[in-house]
């Protein structure tokens, strides 16, 4: 993944994308570089739009943003649980007291 970052920092600042400039950035952050992993990158990024790829990225992952409020309610049902507990302890308590 670091092989693709490397390329949208450079993308991002103005830079070519190149063989080249991906080596320096990935040494700059102290990975140990793959140059056939280099290669296939720029090889697979040849005649595309970095841009246009981002932009489709976002949109999709626009429905997963969505889906961030139904799992937030997962812990109001886990506060409903300890409820039942109360409710539990509380019978357990009350029969202790007929016998």
């Amino acid at each position: 993944m670091e092989y693709v970052y490397a390329a949208m920092l450079i993308h991002k600042a103005g830079g070519n994308v190149t063989e080249e400039s991906v080596k320096k950035v990935l040494e700059a952050a102290g990975v140990k570089v793959d140059d056939a992993r280099v290669k296939a990158l720029i090889a697979a990024l040849d005649g595309v739009n970095i841009d246009e790829a981002i932009e489709k990225a976002a949109v999709v992952a626009a429905p997963a943003a969505s889906a961030a409020p139904a799992s937030a309610e997962a812990p109001a049902e886990k506060k409903e649980e300890p409820k039942e507990e109360k409710k539990e302890e509380a019978a357990a308590g009350l029969g202790a007291l007929f016998g």
